[in-house]
């Protein structure tokens, strides 16, 4: 058998990689192995030249080892170094491919380096430090070298528009039915289930899918910035009122560094210099990260700036996407979801999360809204229906396997079905726990595990409950259970994937690395699924 390279042969045990990480650099460098000799073959000098301008190689379109949620900004752009700027683009996306912008990471970041897009702040979970670093690379454009493959984002942007509710440059109409709170009394938490009508609009979802919603902006805050700056309501801006753009057109939070520039140009003094280094990404006062559109306003007073350059500098307001909760064979032309509603303090402001709250409170029932189905990349069902599968879904993150069951309960699916649910208290915090307890007393939910972090002295997650019943999961993965995660990306994602790599070594009979080998296998060959965020 051919030696291939491990992770100790070519990163040293001292080096900062997390197992994870360590397992994505053995496969990457393993691509290089030769194969007979086992020995790692250096790049031609043409290659590292081309390597060392950004241009492209043969290894331009291998795996992309950064291709993952949950890694760390950092960490993606240290796992790309030394790729064509392409894929030091993609690097920088937030890895969730889920279709905010318009494209898929790679799609975009194509768009970006063949010069079809210009925009760079069209990240929504990347967020300003996905925009900061995509607009330091931005600096090669000029120079690089942005060859594309075959199926180039030439052809992608020549593609006829979407089909209607297929995607957010052609989103369909649906009608907001309802909400019902799924927390009782005693939560500190408020989240919804929300249904909407699809009417005969076209829009055709799958269990796994998401739902993007074009929410609108608190009133009360645009009105209030409207004052901050001085103007009427009515101003005309884009052939609407200032109202109306504040309302449905840009974004009030996070504040954008276009927005600290143009302050920095019509101020002057220590008040020029504090905006100038706002929009470097430096952080003066300790309070960056706490800014909105308000609170930038707020902090510089005496600056006004015309409504219509004042416009220019926000970013567009994006679409939400949620995870859908709802399997279309069990209620066709319905479709559900499941929402944490986002308010917080800080100073003493409230502050409101736009999608959430426009949900949980303002919009009303009847009212009509655009949105689209975004399709799942990777994160769907076995093709088998006798497969059995594991799900990992604490709070909101239950919401797509909510969708599995009623779509195996809807298509008589003989797989075995095991659900993990956690949250803080079980007497109040139980998402859908008489539909689920149904399922398990007709058998379509073989198994429900729960974990409470707050019941108990002691904080106890989904990941603690998974080593807990370790040698029953294993025993599910050798016959050939799919492992599916939702939730948390930074985190819980995290937490649950070293619990399985825990398991597998434990009741596997394997090392770590062996254990982690396996995982990543289980990620290769689609038998481990995420949906994170």
């Amino acid at each position: 058998m051919t030696h291939m390279p491990s992770s100790h042969d070519l990163i040293p045990p001292t080096a900062p990689f997390s197992p994870e990480q360590r397992a994505w650099l053995s496969g990457f460098f393993a691509g290089f192995a030769t194969p007979e000799g086992g020995a790692v073959t250096p790049l031609s000098a043409e290659a590292n030249a081309a390597v060392m301008a950004g241009g492209p190689t043969d290894a331009d379109d291998d795996e992309a080892p950064w291709h993952d949620q949950t890694l760390a900004l950092d960490a993606r752009m240290t796992l790309a170094q030394g790729r064509p700027l392409r894929r030091r683009l993609m690097a920088a996306m937030a890895q969730q491919n889920c279709g905010q912008c318009g494209y898929n990471c790679e799609s975009y970041a194509d768009a970006l380096a063949a010069g079809k897009e210009q925009r760079l702040n069209l990240c929504a979970p990347g967020g300003k430090d996905t925009a900061r670093m995509l607009k330091a690379l931005a600096t090669e454009l000029d120079g690089a070298s942005t060859s594309l493959p075959e199926t180039s984002v030439t052809q992608t942007v020549t593609t006829p528009l979407p089909a209607r509710g297929s995607s957010r440059d052609n989103p369909a109409q649906a009608t907001f039915v309802s909400r019902r709170r799924l927390n009782k009394d005693g939560s500190t938490k408020e989240t919804w289930h929300i249904e909407f009508d699809l009417g005969d609009g076209g829009v055709e979802y799958k269990a796994g899918d998401s739902f993007g919603v074009f929410p609108k902006n608190h009133l009360g805050l645009v009105d209030q910035i409207i004052a901050m700056l001085g103007a009427s309501h009515v101003t005309p801006v884009r052939n609407k009122t200032l109202r109306d753009v504040l309302l449905g057109d840009v974004s009030l939070a996070p504040a954008p560094d276009a927005l600290f520039e143009l302050i920095s140009f019509i101020t002057g003094g220590a008040q020029r210099e504090k905006a100038r280094l706002l929009a470097q990404g430096e952080d003066p006062d300790g309070d960056a990260e706490s800014l909105d559109v308000l609170a930038v306003l707020q902090k510089f007073p005496n600056v006004r700036p015309h409504p219509e350059a004042f416009v220019e500098v926000l970013d567009p307001l994006q679409p939400r996407l949620y995870s859908i909760s709802s399997s279309p064979k069990m209620a066709p032309g319905r479709l559900s979801l499941t929402v944490d509603t986002v308010r917080y303090i800080i100073g003493k402001r409230k502050r409101l999360g736009v999608a959430s709250t426009y949900l949980a409170e303002r919009i009303e029932p009847g009212e009509i809204l655009p949105v689209y189905v975004q399709a799942a990349h990777g994160f769907a069902l076995p093709e088998d229906p006798a497969t059995p599968i594991i799900m990992v879904g604490p709070g909101t993150g239950v919401a797509p396997f909510r969708a599995f069951l009623q779509e195996r309960a809807a298509t008589n699916a003989s797989g075995k079905n095991w659900l993990f649910f956690g949250h803080q208290r079980s007497a109040c915090d139980f998402f859908y726990a008489d539909e689920f307890e149904a399922m398990k007393a007709t058998g379509l939910l073989t198994r429900l595990s729960l974990a409470w972090s707050r019941d108990g002295a002691d904080k106890f997650y989904v990941q603690d409950r998974m080593r807990q019943a370790g040698r029953d999961i294993w025993a599910w993965l050798a016959e050939g259970a799919h492992f599916y995660v939702c939730g948390d990306a930074q985190r819980m994602a995290k937490d649950v994937e070293r619990a399985l790599v825990d398991v597998v070594a434990d009741f596997g009979a394997r090392s770590i690395d062996e254990a982690v080998s396996f995982v990543a296998q289980l990620k290769k060959s689609g038998r481990y699924q995420q949906d994170v965020y």
